[in-house]
This record gives C-alpha cells, structure tokens and sequence, in this order.
C-alpha cells in the first residue's frame, strides 16, 4: 500500500471494527480518539499492519492537520482512506435542546468531518487515489425523537458525501457514506429492547456488519461507486 488509513474515533464500536477491517486488507492504520487512550492502543495493538493512536478532538478546527500530520509522520505515508467515524450524541426533545447541545453534535459529527475531509482531499487528488467514507445513520433518513441535533448533523453528512463526491470523482477519489441503524456499540447500549421490535430483522447489527461495508467502499471493486450511501439498518428504513 503506498498509503495509509485514517479512522476517527477508532478506539471502540464501528471505529475499532473498521480500523480491523482495513488493516486485514493490507492497510497501515491510524486510530484518531479524543480520550481513551488505552482503548485505541489495544485497538493498534490487534491490528495485523503497522498502526498509531493518535489523540485529537475532531471538533477542534485545529484539529484535522494535527491528526493527519501525526498519522504521516508515524506511518511515513500519505492518508489515502479517511474514515469520518467520530460522533456523539445529546439527546433532548427540541423544545428543551440547548444551544451548547446542538452545537457540540453539529461541530463533532458534521464539521468535523468536513474539514477532516478537506485536509485529506489535496494529497488524495495529488494520487489520484483515495477512498472517504463517511459513517452517517438512519437518523439522518428517519425521524427519532429527541434527536434533532444528531439527524440534521447525520444528514448533513450525507449530502456533504454527494457534494464532494461530484467535485472530486475524476481523480479518483471517492466519497460514499454508511448510514448505520441500530447497532450494538456502547453508544446504543441504554436503549431498551423495544427499539428491536422496529427493525425487520429483529436484532441489533454488529461493528462488523458495518465495517464490512465500509471495507467494500474503499476496496477497488468499489471504484465506480461514489456519492452513494450504503444504509445498514436490518430494514429499518425499508
């Protein structure tokens, strides 16, 4: 490989699968977290290539270049697959959603990933080659209650992917988007078993599930797909 993966917020869930997954293919990763360090070094630690944690807080608007400086500079080559994984949630019906509560979603799961992906965009276009996937969600298609902030932030992310995705698809590079539904992560793990009920396939997806979509993404075979969201929900959306 003549360059290197990026996967944000790698230290656990889909984040930990995906940098798994890439790395069985042959890349060198780098694992992005904001504060659980011991968490992405045991994720480095399993991989079966080269592979860094680096620290960062994607939605520090300092942050994308130190992340990706730190990944060159440890892995001696260029961040080729960006993984835009990093989100959080706070949730609260829209009457009572704080301005600090909209912009802390907003800033981590939308404009950080913006910005990590225009840092990444000049050395892609200069291979002429590059893969960024973006890890959206169902909420961004279908309305959650209590989740306004996090589906405007996840939806943005999916019309960030096309938008770019068009700008950039004749060198190469492509933008798609996984829009994840109920997944089994620490994120998901205080909602009720009710939520299930809603899903055709009546269980929880796996980090695995989703970061095998992802690994499909940024593989050749996937070279004409670009602009696309690949939804993994068991049916939810259906």
């Amino acid at each position: 490989m003549n360059g290197c993966a990026l996967v944000t917020g790698g230290g656990r869930g889909i984040g930990a699968a995906t940098a798994r997954a890439l790395a069985a293919d042959g890349w060198s990763v780098a694992v992005n977290y904001r504060s659980d360090r011991e968490a992405a070094e045991a994720v480095v630690a399993s991989l079966p290539t080269d592979g860094v944690a680096i620290k960062g807080d994607v939605s520090d608007p300092e942050a994308a270049d130190a992340i990706f400086t730190a990944a060159e500079e440890a892995l001696g080559k260029p961040v080729l697959v960006l993984i835009n994984n990093a989100g959080i949630t706070a949730d609260n019906l829209s009457p009572a959603l704080s301005d600090e509560d909209w912009d802390s979603v907003v800033d981590t799961n939308l404009s950080g990933a913006f910005r990590l992906t225009r840092r990444a965009l000049r050395p892609m276009i200069r291979a002429r080659f590059g893969r960024i996937v973006n890890v959206a969600s169902v909420v961004g298609q279908k309305a959650n209650p209590g989740q306004a902030n996090y589906a405007a932030a996840k939806a943005g992310l999916v019309g960030m992917t096309k938008t770019v995705a068009a700008e950039v698809a004749r060198r190469g590079v492509t933008v798609n988007a996984v829009a994840p539904g109920f997944i089994a992560t620490e994120m998901t793990a205080e909602l009720t078993n009710g939520f299930l009920d809603h899903v055709p396939a009546r269980r929880a997806g796996t980090p695995e599930e989703v970061a095998a979509c992802v690994r499909f993404l940024v593989s050749e075979d996937a070279a004409y797909v670009t602009g696309t969201t690949l939804t993994v929900d068991g049916g939810l959306s259906a």
